[in-house]
């Protein structure tokens, strides 16, 4: 059955994507609100069923819950919404596809569309609605049909629509949404978080580093912890580390200027069952303007932050106002450059509000780009010295050259920990890995052997040879606060020991051959001296 319905519902987002095509939407910008939203609506009518017929036994055994439904009175359907759970969305009667497919004959049907998609986002306003940081709120659904610039193609365009939503149901497929799900947002976005989309692009981060780094973290059951992402993006790490702990267990907290972004993460957000952190979902400047503080108005703290953080962005325009946050900003403040803005290196920024967004036992795992962890100088030394003079490293990873198809940055992801305070473990998993061609990129992919590898190095701490390292605070000040695994191992020069008799045998091997050699020199030198004597001067007559 999964097997089954992960290829209609493969093929319900393709065909989606063909009727925007078909009506001059192909690759345009607002495509991607059309197939999320739309499959969005689609999702939350499902979940929507199969939620009352948990609520109401008397429904589980309906053949049509819809035509069931509408024998409910007002009163009884207002109290059935009563009962859902708080994170659960609230549908109308009229909020139903199938009432929708019933009225595809009417004329002004893109309005109908629309009017409906409104006012479930108005609906469910408290639950689904993103917030800026300037408090703004940002609603669930937008009017899909003003996408469509010639009106009188609208009602069709709509229609083409709903008629696919009718094709098939996931109801039976909720109890195992995190397996099912996550390959279907995976296929949802994948034409839409590519490299192209301007100074503020977002990365995405390869699932194989997502799960090395939430099962680096958690390493103990957790319980009512809250975890933190700055620069989100569609969600890639916070949803893993929501799996490994557990959903009921956790309460997810981001930010990221992208709106596009935010919208993904919402998504991701209703589609894994933590539609309960929504409200926490910010969207706006984490640097400038942190959102999360707590009842005192000071920044919130967090259990655990993960974040693959904008390497290099120009923020000249509010590079100033950073200064007077001095304690956040401990180790400086990038400068501006007097060329090449978008050069300016945001993530020391990330790094620095991550550590200070840290709770006492807090825990984190942050990416950055290789070279951070061996700079000698500048905000990168002074980092890392204020991180080991704390004692806050649980270690590092050095990732594989590619393991991001969309940049060629090599990078590392570096583990804190406010309670290790005895050893740390370096990796250098740059051989590890298998390079494939991913359109004009080549990417390096892990295997699960390769992931569990690099796991089990932190969860042993045993050493291996060429590949991690275990040590203490004091080693790592004694090689002027290097992270790279590396610069640690033991160079081994290999004996091989041999009889007299055996050595004796090898020199006379390597005489003869030397012997030979010369006598082949010789010739050559004779030849080339006969060569030079026979040429001539020959002037112009």
């Amino acid at each position: 059955m999964n097997q089954e319905l992960t290829v209609k519902t493969k093929t319900l987002i393709d065909e989606l994507k063909t009727i925007c095509a078909n009506n001059g939407l192909g690759n345009d910008g607002n495509e991607f609100k059309i197939i999320t939203q739309i499959f969005l609506y689609k999702f939350m009518n499902d979940k929507f069923f199969y939620e009352v017929k948990l609520t109401d036994k008397t429904l589980k055994s309906s053949d049509n819950i819809e035509k069931a439904l509408s024998k409910y009175s007002k009163d009884a359907y207002t109290m059935l919404l009563r009962k859902l759970s708080a994170d659960s969305a609230r549908l109308k009667k009229e909020h139903f596809i199938s009432e929708l497919a019933k009225r595809m004959n009417d004329g002004d049907f893109h309005k109908r569309l629309d009017d409906t998609l409104l006012d479930i986002g108005r609906f469910n306003q408290d639950i689904f609605s993103i917030t800026t940081d300037s408090g703004a709120k940002i609603v669930l659904f937008d009017e899909i049909s003003q996408f469509i610039t010639d009106q009188s193609k609208r009602d069709d365009f709509c229609r083409a629509i709903i008629s696919r939503l009718m094709e098939f149901s996931f109801e039976g497929i909720f109890s195992q949404k995190y397996d099912f799900f996550s390959i279907i947002f995976e296929y949802l976005i994948k034409d839409y978080n590519k490299d192209s989309g301007g100074k503020y692009a977002e990365y995405y981060t390869p699932h194989s580093v997502a799960q090395i780094m939430a099962k680096i973290l958690i390493d103990a059951p957790q319980k009512r912890v809250l975890i933190y992402d700055p620069s989100a993006g569609s969600g890639t790490l916070l949803m893993s580390i929501a799996h490994e702990i557990g959903d009921k267990n956790c309460t997810i907290y981001s930010q990221d200027i992208s709106q596009k972004s935010s919208s993904m993460l919402r998504l991701n957000l209703v589609l894994n069952n933590l539609v309960r952190s929504i409200p926490n979902i910010i969207q706006g400047n984490t640097i400038l303007h942190p959102a999360h503080t707590d009842k005192a108005g000071s920044l919130m703290k967090f259990d655990f932050i993960v974040s693959n953080p904008p390497f290099k962005l120009d923020f000249s325009d509010w590079q100033a106002q950073l200064n007077s946050q001095g304690e956040r900003f401990f180790a400086g403040i990038p400068n501006i450059p007097n060329k090449d803005k978008d050069k300016m290196a945001i993530y020391l920024l990330f790094i620095q509000h991550i550590m200070f967004s840290l709770s006492d036992t807090g825990k984190a795992a942050v990416v950055v780009p290789t070279g951070f962890i061996t700079a000698q100088s500048g905000i990168e030394k002074k980092i890392r010295e204020k991180i080991v003079e704390k004692k806050w490293l649980k270690g590092v990873v050095s990732m594989p050259s590619n393991i991001f198809a969309t940049t060629g940055t090599n990078v590392s992801v570096l583990f804190l920990d406010k309670e290790n305070k005895d050893k740390v473990v370096l990796v250098d998993a740059s051989k590890l890995g298998e390079k494939v061609k991913d359109g004009k990129n080549q990417k390096t992919l892990l295997s699960s052997e390769d992931e569990n590898k690099i796991i089990s190095a932190f969860k042993t701490l045993e050493p291996i040879d060429d590949f991690s390292v275990v040590l203490d605070y004091e080693e790592i000040k004694a090689k002027n606060h290097s992270f790279s695994a590396g610069q640690y191992f033991d160079v081994k020069i290999e004996y091989i020991d041999i009889t007299a008799k055996e050595f004796a045998a090898k020199m006379a091997a390597h005489k003869s051959a030397l012997a030979d050699m010369f006598a082949e020199s010789r010739k050559l030198e004779t030849e080339i001296s006969k060569r030079l004597n026979k040429i001539q001067y020959e002037g112009k007559k």
